[in-house]
């Protein structure tokens, strides 16, 4: 991509008022445009790196400068429009999930189709609009599919402030959002950076964090959240972290649901962002019984494929075992020890102890109760 000439006759400054404009019409609720300066961005990874709070993300490091100097990765990039997108759908349930240890939490924005493809067709029309307007010019599209900060560009771009969970919030819609960005070589004005922030003395997400995986103010220890846990670590999982995974089958919002904020959150009206197969509140077993034919067909056009049955089935695994002792429960367990993975199985094993625990923790409060039950009757009569 290389900088273009432009005509003199063009008003940059209108210029970016339409593409905010366009930008709104193609459904993103805020349209920010910043420059490509992303100095103090870059410090903050380079420490978080050094602390190996990536755990296997290999990707985050890769790339060197690349994701922190966008004319590197996108050589004549000199202005960024970022983009932001709502994404919880209407009428969905989320606390009341997570209170119900039988059924599976599957994070809201993994609900639907997968935004990737939808944000990035939404972002190129964009693009061709301008160059309807202005003419041939220089541009990519993103949406979390390369090296790019997209957080530190929104930030920047007016989108939001970092929250003490690392997420980017904005006052009126929490943090429940995707956010896409388009490099240009459009010399355009650029938007006041989000620097006002809101959190305060609050610290309910770091409170709220079921593994204690926000480590410091803005800094999240990636080996310890349950959104690393379940989608990106393709080994087995610590075995201190499963009994606080809860019923969280697929990522985490804890840290988003508690902030302040997200109550100022409005529902989606995009039908691709529409829970599909009742994921948002399926049965624990009901999707462990899914074959992998099942699983393929159920998440074509889902973010939950990417992390293939294998995992699915080790975290449904985890999810059973700790879920409330019930011989349904125990079968199905025992049903896939002969899986042809040791990943699997060895969860599965972890999930057989935890309910045999549980059955005999069962079986001794009902002793304990019955052999009570006599003296109690005796008390009463002699009270009489």
């Amino acid at each position: 991509m290389t900088t273009r000439q432009l005509s003199q006759d063009i008003d940059l400054q209108a210029l970016a008022d339409r593409i905010k404009a366009w930008g709104r019409e193609l459904g993103f609720q805020q349209v920010g445009i910043t420059d490509i300066d992303l100095e103090s961005h870059e410090r903050h990874l380079e420490h978080w790196l050094a602390a190996g709070h990536q755990g296997e993300m290999d990707f985050m490091a890769k790339h060197g400068t690349k994701r922190t100097r966008p004319d590197e990765l996108v050589p004549g990039t000199v202005r960024v429009i970022s983009v932001r997108m709502d994404y919880l759908p209407p009428e969905v349930e989320t606390t009341r999930v997570l209170g119900e240890p039988r059924k599976a939490y599957v994070s809201r924005y993994a609900l639907g189709r997968d935004y990737h493809k939808l944000m990035r067709k939404r972002l190129a029309t964009l693009a061709r609009t301008i160059e309807d307007e202005i003419g041939p010019h220089g541009y990519r599209a993103f949406v979390d599919s390369a090296p790019v900060m997209e957080r530190a560009l929104a930030q920047k771009a007016g989108l939001g402030w970092f929250g003490k969970n690392s997420m980017l919030l904005n006052p009126r819609a929490g943090s429940l959002f995707f956010l896409g960005e388009l490099y240009t070589d459009l010399p355009l004005p650029v938007d006041a950076p989000f620097e006002e922030e809101h959190c305060g003395s609050c610290a309910q997400c770091r409170i709220a964090c079921p593994t204690g995986a926000i480590v410091d103010d803005k800094v999240v220890d990636s080996r310890r959240c349950i959104s690393y846990l379940t989608i990106e670590l393709h080994g087995s999982i610590p075995e201190e972290y499963r009994e606080a995974m809860g019923n969280r089958v697929y990522g985490c919002d804890d840290c988003q649901l508690v902030c302040p904020f997200t109550r100022f959150t409005r529902a989606s009206h995009e039908e691709d962002f529409s829970p599909r197969h009742d994921l948002d509140r399926a049965d624990l077993l009901r999707l462990f019984a899914w074959s992998e034919e099942e699983f393929l067909l159920k998440t074509e056009g889902s973010a939950i494929r990417r992390i293939g049955y294998e995992r699915w089935l080790r975290n449904l695994a985890v999810g059973l075992g700790n879920a409330p002792w019930s011989l349904g429960v125990e079968a199905a367990l025992r049903a896939r020890l002969a899986f042809p993975s040791d990943l699997v199985r060895e969860h599965v094993r972890w999930a057989l102890r935890r309910q045999g625990e549980k059955r005999q923790t069962l079986i001794a409060s009902s002793a304990q109760a019955l052999s009570c039950e006599p003296e109690a009757i005796m008390r009463r009569n002699v009270s009489r």
